[in-house]
């Protein structure tokens, strides 16, 4: 059992916590540096599943922009997610921790499909569990599946970890003086539209009164001190 307060957690990353410096790709030593951010969470005995994003490898705006069926562009976005998934398993793996990849497309050969009740028997066994290709659905976004997955497992906890330390007012890369917020309501989030997290994903914690945390990943122990009920990044929720 945890010491602190969340047992179970679901971490949201962006597929660009793995790429290099360019934003695009996969750099296996970046992939090594999440790996091991992830193993101090499980360090404080939480158990911790990950949903990534693609975007490293592919956004499905270039293809769209291009006249890209909606759909294939989504799909081809899915697939991206499964290439981080097993980059990540891999430096988890190298690190001395057990992952296993669960994909919402089936693809045995890589990755067992998702199992709701099978994907909580792996958190429950101490393993780390990566859920890659989002949905399985087009037209919904990777935060989405995040919120879902972390539904569907009972997660305590939705850490959304970005590059900026939390919800701004404006774009803190335009405006330095930018208002950070500490603390904002489901509503206040949906009012403001923000971009760090899209709005079908806030609804969805809302409605299921899920606590989400927005911080930045590579802020010295921000995850644990989200773990640990510390004041880091913006907390969203009731």
């Amino acid at each position: 059992m945890a010491t602190y307060g969340y047992r179970r957690v679901l971490l949201k990353l962006g597929g660009e916590a793995l790429s290099s410096p360019s934003g695009f790709g996969v750099d296996p030593a970046m992939a090594t540096q999440v790996a091991s951010k992830i193993a101090q969470v499980r360090d404080l005995d939480v158990e911790v599943a990950i949903v990534l994003g693609g975007g490293n490898i592919w956004r499905g705006q270039i293809g769209l922009d291009k006249g890209m069926d909606r759909a294939t562009a989504d799909h081809m976005g899915m697939l991206a997610t499964v290439i981080n998934a097993l980059a990540l398993a891999d430096a988890l793996e190298r690190i001395g921790l057990t992952p296993r990849v669960q994909t919402a497309i089936e693809m045995r050969a890589v990755a067992e499909p998702y199992i709701r009740l099978r994907a909580i028997r792996h958190l429950e066994k101490g393993r780390v569990l990566i859920l890659a290709a989002g949905t399985g659905n087009p037209y919904f976004t990777t935060d989405t599946a995040a919120a879902l997955r972390a539904m569907e497992i009972d997660a305590d906890l939705f850490i959304k970890a970005t590059k900026v330390d939390g919800v701004y007012a404006e774009d803190p890369m335009v405006n330095p003086q930018a208002r950070r917020f500490d603390h904002l309501t489901y509503i206040d989030a949906l009012n403001m539209g923000i971009r760090v997290l899209d709005s079908t994903a806030i609804t969805l914690c809302m409605d299921n009164h899920l606590p989400i945390i927005v911080l930045d990943l590579w802020q010295q122990e921000a995850l644990q001190k989200a773990i640990r009920g510390e004041a880091v990044g913006t907390v969203i929720s009731d």
